[in-house]
């Protein structure tokens, strides 16, 4: 097979280590169907503690892939949503989690070699 050099993209790397990072691609998923509030955003995400979802909606927030609403009617409702930007994810999201599904699910964890 021969070897294809690829140049390297920091763009690339910049958008894997943004979406790579722990638990932004799962916020990025859940938010996929429409916009969440926190807590429905914890049920959502088994293991994830307070502190670790607002630091890393936070992320999102300063990347532009996540905006944060406040609804000021009564008690204070906070929600959070994909930006157009976000929501460009869908594609790469849905790629990555089929080839999850395809390569990393226990029935294809056997070794072929």
């Amino acid at each position: 097979m021969a070897r294809v050099d690829v140049e390297f993209c920091p763009y690339f790397q910049d958008a894997v280590e943004l979406i790579g990072r722990r638990w932004c691609g799962a916020i990025t998923r859940s938010l996929l169907p429409g916009p969440l509030r926190f807590s429905e955003l914890e049920r959502a995400l088994p293991g994830i503690s307070a502190r670790a979802l607002t630091q890393r909606l936070r992320e999102l927030e300063e990347a532009d892939v996540v905006a944060r609403a406040v609804e000021a009617s009564g008690p204070v409702r906070v929600s959070y949503e994909l930006t157009a930007k976000g929501r460009a994810l869908d594609e790469a999201i849905e790629a990555i989690e089929s080839w999850a599904h395809d390569w990393l699910a226990p029935a294809h964890h056997t070794h072929v070699g």
